[in-house]
């Protein structure tokens, strides 16, 4: 289930060579390890009898459960969009605030001129 791969570097002065090997394990081995995983009590025991270090275990279970996001591809046009309607939602939320705030303070005056008896200064 799993394949093994070694790369050897000759070294220039006095032979030197160093073997770095490097596995690599199947998709089905990587879900059979993680449906093993969920069930087991000893996370470490586990990848000692399965040969693989326990960091892999959980960085395989993150993906195969999706907690790790894939790559999002960005697109500019729609962004500078979205900063655009952003911009414009801001500056209408400010003229609706400016005009909600005036007519508070019309109407505040229409109440004091009823108060007070005296007529309003428009006429119809």
């Amino acid at each position: 289930m799993r394949q093994s791969s070694k790369t050897h570097f000759a070294g220039t002065g006095g032979g030197l060579q160093m073997a770095v090997s490097r596995k690599q394990y199947t998709e089905e081995f990587r879900r059979l390890a993680v449906a093993r995983m969920k069930g087991c009590r000893n996370v470490t025991a586990l990848a000692e009898e399965l040969g693989v270090p326990g960091r892999f275990l959980y960085r395989w279970r993150a993906r195969l459960e999706g907690a790790i996001a894939p790559i999002v591809v960005r697109h500019p046009g729609l962004e500078e969009e979205n900063r655009q309607l952003k911009q414009l939602l801001a500056e209408r939320s400010l003229e609706v605030d400016f005009f909600k705030g005036a007519l508070q303070k019309i109407a505040a005056r229409r109440q004091q001129n009823e108060e007070a008896g005296e007529t309003a200064s428009t006429t119809r």
